[in-house]
């Protein structure tokens, strides 16, 4: 599967993002960072947060149509301990 392209013309990789996301989370958790740095940084957390839940729907509906094939697996929601 290609992968998304974004706006600017760079490939969009989940585990990418979601290192950039953690690493905006712990920044903004130290709270040393001006407002304005601070609201930057949670705009970009948010369209990381979009990216990443974007790639899990994708990834979701890929394994649902890989099962669906057989027709044999049924998929159950995971729980957590």
């Amino acid at each position: 599967m290609a992968k998304k392209v974004s706006p600017k013309g760079k490939k969009i990789d989940f585990e990418v993002s979601l290192a950039e996301l953690e690493e905006l989370v712990e920044r903004m958790e130290e709270g040393e960072l001006t407002l304005e740095d601070s609201l930057k940084d949670f705009e970009r957390g948010i369209e990381l947060t979009r990216s990443c839940q974007q790639a899990l729907k994708e990834a979701e509906q890929r394994v649902q149509m890989l099962v669906g094939k057989s027709g044999k697996e049924k998929l159950v929601p995971y729980e957590e301990d």
